[in-house]
């Protein structure tokens, strides 16, 4: 009996150390099935978009984490960008019992048939950070206030080019998010709330000429293709001139843009980088602000959103309503999803220290 009890322990650590490294972005999944009708215990399915951006990953560790803290098993997958795999994975989640989805969109329109299965098993549905669009069967949201994202990076840029004092006019280009993701809207038209008046009385100028959201997309987010198309605009326009200010949604554009930048012999005294902006505080782009060449980045305390996630989860899995503070903003074109909005926090080389050190997010030496 005692060597028995000795492997099942053995088994239980085993389980314990699979979890851990799912957490650590290390494994597709952890935890194990559960059968149960019970919620104690209960399974919980985490479907994030890709392991290819370091946010997703600390999503998916803080996730885990937050939910085997309070007593649930957890299966973590990624879809590597590819919206049939994300279905497919969603598909085998429903198939192994679990009794709630945690899922951030790849493609905001592609999970109605199989949001439609986990309804028909009962399991609430959170979306996660990217709002899924079309079905009614998404429970509640939980995300950051994503137009206030988009202001956060413009009004930076307006400050520092000191438009608002009557500087100008200055040149800039502008870069939006993947067009099948619902935040893209949000984050350009908020940024576009602040620049519009500015490019109305030309001191602002586009000199690319492109400035509605379908041209400026880019998809999944990527930056290499965002370095093309900035690599692009200053082969064909910008013979003459420089770039001044650079909108960019998202830190992996960022970097993207300051590749083709660089190439172009900007980053010298003769010719200074442009203010870029940025969001999520990925380490790469925080390490470029402190040297001195992506401006600004908009922080979203991920622990934070990772907590939402899990309350919703249990309260909805425990048969309560969920703390929400929106019931206004998220129209799905099914329905208005209920949602929890945290707020954005503007960071440059100015307050990185307090904000993402001071506060836990990273360590000094990590950013050395």
């Amino acid at each position: 009996m005692r060597n028995r009890r000795a492997a099942l322990a053995a088994i239980a650590g085993a389980a314990s150390l699979a979890l851990t490294l799912s957490a650590c972005g290390q494994s597709g999944e952890g935890g194990s099935d559960d059968k149960g009708g019970d919620v104690k215990g209960a399974t919980i399915g985490i479907a994030m978009p890709t392991k290819s951006s370091e946010r997703w990953i600390t999503d998916g560790a803080n996730v885990v984490k937050d939910l085997q803290a309070k007593g649930y098993k957890t299966k973590l997958v990624f879809g590597e960008d590819d919206p049939d795999q994300q279905v497919s994975q969603i598909e085998n989640l429903i198939t192994q019992g679990v009794k709630a989805l945690i899922v951030a969109a790849i493609d905001n329109k592609s999970l109605n048939n199989v949001l439609q299965q986990a309804a028909d098993a009962k399991i609430p549905v959170i979306s996660y950070d990217r709002l899924i669009l079309g079905t009614k069967n998404v429970d509640y949201y939980a995300s950051f206030d994503n137009e206030k994202v988009g202001r956060l990076q413009a009004t930076y840029l307006v400050d520092k080019l000191g438009l608002a004092s009557g500087k100008g006019p200055f040149n800039i280009e502008l870069f939006a998010g993947s067009n099948d993701d619902n935040n893209t809207k949000y984050f350009f038209g908020g940024a576009m709330k602040v620049l519009q008046p500015y490019i109305d009385s030309k001191k602002l100028v586009v000199k690319s000429g492109q400035t509605e959201l379908t041209k400026v997309t880019t998809l999944r987010w990527d930056g290499a293709t965002a370095q093309k198309r900035m690599e692009d605009i200053l082969t064909s326009t910008y013979t003459s001139g420089r770039v001044d200010a650079v909108l960019s949604p998202y830190d992996g554009i960022s970097i993207g843009i300051l590749a083709a930048l660089k190439s172009d012999g900007y980053g010298t005294k003769a010719k200074p980088l442009p203010v870029i902006s940025g969001q999520d505080a990925e380490l790469a782009s925080v390490k470029s602000i402190i040297a001195g060449q992506q401006s600004m980045t908009v922080y979203k305390d991920l622990r934070k959103l990772a907590k939402v996630a899990t309350d919703m989860v249990d309260a909805s899995l425990h048969g309560k309503k969920p703390e929400i503070n929106d019931t206004k903003s998220y129209d799905n074109g099914t329905k208005i999803v209920p949602a929890y909005l945290l707020q954005p926090v503007s960071v440059d080389k100015t307050n990185y220290e307090k904000e993402l050190v001071q506060g836990g997010y990273y360590t000094a030496d990590q950013l050395k």
